[in-house]
Protein backbone atom coordinates (compact mmCIF):
# COMPACT_ATOMS: atom_id res chain seq x y z
CA UNK A 1 0.00 0.00 0.00
CA UNK A 2 1.62 3.48 -0.95
CA UNK A 3 1.19 6.33 1.58
CA UNK A 4 2.21 9.68 1.15
CA UNK A 5 3.65 9.79 5.35
CA UNK A 6 7.87 10.52 4.41
CA UNK A 7 9.24 8.01 7.11
CA UNK A 8 11.10 9.64 9.71
CA UNK A 9 14.87 9.36 9.55
CA UNK A 10 16.66 7.08 11.99
CA UNK A 11 20.29 6.89 13.45
CA UNK A 12 23.27 7.82 11.02
CA UNK A 13 20.45 9.66 8.67
CA UNK A 14 20.43 13.45 7.40
CA UNK A 15 17.88 15.11 8.91
CA UNK A 16 16.49 18.58 9.65
CA UNK A 17 15.84 20.31 12.95
CA UNK A 18 12.76 22.12 11.67
CA UNK A 19 12.89 24.35 15.31
CA UNK A 20 16.67 25.88 14.95
CA UNK A 21 16.40 25.19 10.98
CA UNK A 22 19.90 23.32 11.19
CA UNK A 23 21.04 20.03 9.16
CA UNK A 24 22.81 16.98 11.00
CA UNK A 25 23.36 13.52 11.40
CA UNK A 26 21.14 11.52 13.57
CA UNK A 27 23.55 10.16 16.15
CA UNK A 28 21.24 8.30 18.91
CA UNK A 29 17.79 9.26 21.58
CA UNK A 30 17.76 10.06 25.08
CA UNK A 31 15.35 10.81 27.25
CA UNK A 32 12.79 11.74 24.39
CA UNK A 33 15.10 14.15 22.50
CA UNK A 34 16.99 13.27 19.54
CA UNK A 35 20.88 13.97 19.54
CA UNK A 36 22.11 15.25 16.37
CA UNK A 37 25.31 16.52 15.08
CA UNK A 38 26.35 19.23 12.57
CA UNK A 39 27.37 17.35 9.07
CA UNK A 40 30.87 19.02 9.27
CA UNK A 41 31.45 18.04 12.88
CA UNK A 42 30.97 19.86 16.42
CA UNK A 43 28.80 19.85 19.39
CA UNK A 44 25.60 17.88 19.17
CA UNK A 45 22.13 19.21 19.80
CA UNK A 46 18.98 17.85 21.10
CA UNK A 47 16.23 18.02 19.33
CA UNK A 48 12.88 16.53 19.51
CA UNK A 49 11.76 14.04 17.88
CA UNK A 50 9.17 16.08 16.28
CA UNK A 51 10.58 18.71 14.57
CA UNK A 52 12.97 16.28 12.84
CA UNK A 53 12.37 15.30 9.54
CA UNK A 54 14.17 14.18 6.38
CA UNK A 55 15.71 17.38 4.50
CA UNK A 56 14.54 18.39 1.28
CA UNK A 57 16.86 17.19 -2.21
CA UNK A 58 18.50 20.88 -2.48
CA UNK A 59 19.13 21.32 1.33
CA UNK A 60 20.16 17.76 1.43
CA UNK A 61 22.83 18.35 -1.75
CA UNK A 62 23.87 22.07 0.13
CA UNK A 63 24.73 19.56 3.10
CA UNK A 64 26.86 17.21 1.31
CA UNK A 65 28.72 20.33 -0.73
CA UNK A 66 29.27 21.75 2.86
CA UNK A 67 30.86 18.42 3.78
CA UNK A 68 32.63 18.06 0.76
CA UNK A 69 34.43 20.98 0.37
CA UNK A 70 35.17 21.03 4.43
CA UNK A 71 37.21 17.59 3.81
CA UNK A 72 38.83 19.17 0.42
CA UNK A 73 40.04 22.43 2.37
CA UNK A 74 40.84 20.02 5.02
CA UNK A 75 43.19 17.33 2.64
CA UNK A 76 41.00 15.31 4.04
Amino acid sequence: MASNEQTKPGIGDLAKDTAKGKIGIIMGAIGGRVQMRPVDGGLEWDALPENVVPPMAREELSARLAVRNHNTRAGL
